[in-house]
Parts: structure tokens; sequence; C-alpha cells
């Protein structure tokens, strides 16, 4: 199953959009039961998360539900009750792998690391069986560690992208960027995440989607040196993968590269625009 590039968020207690988010094209919609849910409307956005879920589903996006924290009973109540009808459950504020280990049920969990602790035990918590993959909680963690310098931040990001690669997860996708209005700025943001091994990222609302999308398609050139690696090694009769394969130019390729060439490719056709034709 190829790595989701969008996440859209979409608050429990607004089921009214629910529908909208499935429809916006995201590879996944996370209901939002924590941090976009007021305390006093907790209970009737598990009700409509469960309602929504328990409803005739098409084909469509995966169905995420972030539940609250689940050392507290509204997170266990939370678990409890989407925890057998969503796609996967996201777990915020996970401190340690043991943490994990008698939360009930079988759904796939997402990890959010979202402070000091969460990130010191990365590794553990990526291991960990039921850990279907791990995200990043910048906000908090930022807050946390009072953090205002930007190659600070990259050093946690860091350490978290190579927990999620040693314990073989998907890769790690960025954490939302909270202005709407600021497509340039989350652009750029995206493509500085990208060059860090980051892959896709969340969003608070639809209209960041196409921006996200854009930022982590393969550039022309990219994609044209992709191309050239994979018929190279198609010419040399070594497409499966195996040996190394001498380009035009006189470089020599492997199979690492050969194979980052046709994930290139690949990502190239998943976000081609619709109105230009796909490579290769």
């Amino acid at each position: 199953m190829n790595a989701p590039v969008t996440w859209l968020y979409v608050p429990g207690d607004r089921p009214e959009r629910f529908a909208k988010a499935v429809a916006s094209g995201a590879d996944v919609v996370i209901i939002d039961l924590e941090d976009a849910v007021a305390p006093a409307a907790k209970d009737a956005a598990r009700a409509h998360a469960v309602a929504y879920l328990r409803g005739p589903r098409q084909a469509g996006p995966r169905i995420h539900v972030r539940v609250n924290d689940v050392t507290t009973a509204r997170g266990l109540d939370d678990l409890a009750a989407v925890g057998e009808l969503a796609d996967a459950v996201r777990l915020p504020k996970v401190e340690s792998a043991a943490a994990l280990d008698a939360l009930p049920g079988t759904a796939p969990l997402y990890a959010l690391l979202e402070s000091a602790a969460g990130i010191v035990e990365a590794r553990a918590v990526a291991a960990h069986p039921r850990v279907a993959g791990v995200a990043l909680g910048e906000q908090d963690l930022a807050a946390e560690l009072s953090l205002t310098d930007g190659t600070a931040m990259n050093h946690l990001r860091l350490q978290v992208v190579l927990a999620a690669a040693a314990a073989g997860l998907p890769p790690v996708p960025m954490s939302v960027y909270p202005d709407i209005k600021d497509e340039d700025g989350l652009l750029a943001s995206c493509r500085a995440g990208r060059a860090l091994g980051l892959f896709g990222r969340t969003a608070i609302h639809p209209a960041q989607l196409p921006a996200i999308r854009r930022a982590f398609r393969p550039t022309e050139e990219e994609t044209a040196r992709a191309a050239e690696i994979v018929e190279a090694a198609e010419r040399a009769g070594t497409g499966t993968g195996t040996g190394a394969v001498a380009l035009p130019d006189g470089r020599f390729v492997d199979a690492p590269v050969l194979a980052r060439a046709r994930r290139v490719l690949d990502l190239a056709r998943r976000l081609a625009p619709a109105d230009r034709p796909e490579p290769g």
C-alpha cells in the first residue's frame, strides 16, 4: 500500500463535515476527538464518530480517529468505542512502548510523539508490534522545550525519521501548518521537511491539500533523472534491481538507487496534475 501524502483532520463534533472531508481527495481522513473538540463536546464527538463509522462506507480514503490521551478514562473509552471501527487509531502523547502493551483491541495504532519523553523513547515506541506509524506533535514539543529555532526542531524530526525507518514503518508525515492562508509558507515548509526525509503532511483544512501534494510531487528534473536510470537498467537487462547500471554520462548506479528511481516515478504518477500527462 502506498504511503499517504495527505492527511486531513476533521473535528469530531462537526459531523456535517465528515462527508466533505472524505470527498476532499485526502488519502487519510482523521476524525479528531482530542484537541479540536472542546471538553463539553467530547461525548457528543465520540458518538458522532461511532455513528459515522458504523454507517455505510464506500471506497475512499482510510478513516483514522485521534482519541484522547489513553492514560485517562476518556481516552480508554474512546479507544473502546472506535478501536474496531476505524482503519486505525491515533494515540496522542505517547511516551513509552510499555504504555501500549495493555491497550485493548487489535486496531493498528499511530503513535504521536509530542513531548520530550516521547522523543527519547521514539525507537522503542516505533518498534512496538501494534504501532503502524509514528508522527510528531510539533506545537506541543515546541511549547514544552521553548523552541524558537527551526534547526533544533529539525534535530527532533530526524530522530523520529530514523526511528520509523529502523522499525520498518512508513515514512513520517509532517505536522499541521496552522496558517491556512499562507500557501507559500506551507509549500516552503513542506519542501524543507521533504529534504529531511519526512513524507506527506497532515492538514487542518481541505484548501491545504493541493499545496501539500504539489510540494511532495517529484520535480520534472527528478522525474526525468529517475526515468533515465530505469531506462538504462531495462536496456542493460537488470530491471529486476540487481547489479550496477552504467548511465550514458558514465556514472554507475546500483540496486538501491534503481529502487529509489522506481519510487520517484511511481510517486510522480500518483501526484500528476490532472491536466498533465503522466511520466513514462
